[in-house]
């Protein structure tokens, strides 16, 4: 279970999360929903260690974490795509995705799962092409696949439909409700759908 309890952090003088507090449970989908500027990335990034909270407390699976960096963020079975996906553009999209292995040992990151061009097809089809040949929504999938691969039980995704087309949108979706309903993922992002599937949790900002 994560949990998030008064968290606080700051812009300057402006006061940007103030006393935010929740839970993620197993097989969950928190979508997190709000305008601009309302502090939905300062919190995904303050998850994953990125930019440490001013206060409060975060706790993943009974561990706390503050003062954890994001590599041992990583280590304990968080995974973080972010904002603007942030693939390597000139690694074909195999060495990308062998990117995501980088937790485990030699002989387990020689080969990206099977599971990962289970989940997105369009990936085993362009595992030689480069990523930044890609589309913006195939991108999104590399992303995606590429945290995945490290194996998390905890998956944030910072703004996962931003530019894509609502095909690639219904595809992502369907892997993230396929993921969380096999008990063994949880999800926690923010997103652009104008509607959401029944099961998943909003938390509006």
């Amino acid at each position: 279970m994560l949990q998030v309890n008064e968290l606080n952090q700051y812009y300057g003088g402006s006061h940007i999360l103030r006393g935010v507090s929740f839970e993620a449970r197993i097989g969950e989908v928190t979508c997190l929903l709000g305008r601009n500027g309302v502090g939905k990335t300062t919190l995904l990034k303050c998850l994953m260690g990125l930019l440490p909270a001013k206060s409060g407390d975060i706790s993943w699976q009974g561990q706390r974490l503050n003062g954890y960096k994001p590599h041992r963020r990583v280590q304990a079975g968080i995974a973080y795509v972010p904002q603007g996906r942030e693939i390597f553009p000139r690694l074909t999209v195999e060495e990308n995705l062998l990117m995501g292995l980088s937790r485990f040992s030699a002989a387990e990151a020689k080969r990206v799962p099977d599971s990962i061009y289970q989940l997105f097809p369009v990936l085993a089809q362009m595992k030689h092409r480069r990523g930044g040949d890609l589309s913006g929504g195939q991108q999104q999938q590399l992303a995606i696949g590429r945290a995945l691969a490290c194996r998390p039980s905890l998956l944030i995704l910072d703004e996962p439909t931003e530019g894509i087309q609502p095909s690639v949108i219904k595809e992502i979706g369907a892997v993230i409700g396929q993921l969380a309903a096999q008990g063994r993922w949880r999800s926690c992002w923010w997103s652009s759908f104008m509607t959401l599937p029944p099961n998943w949790r909003t938390a509006t900002w």
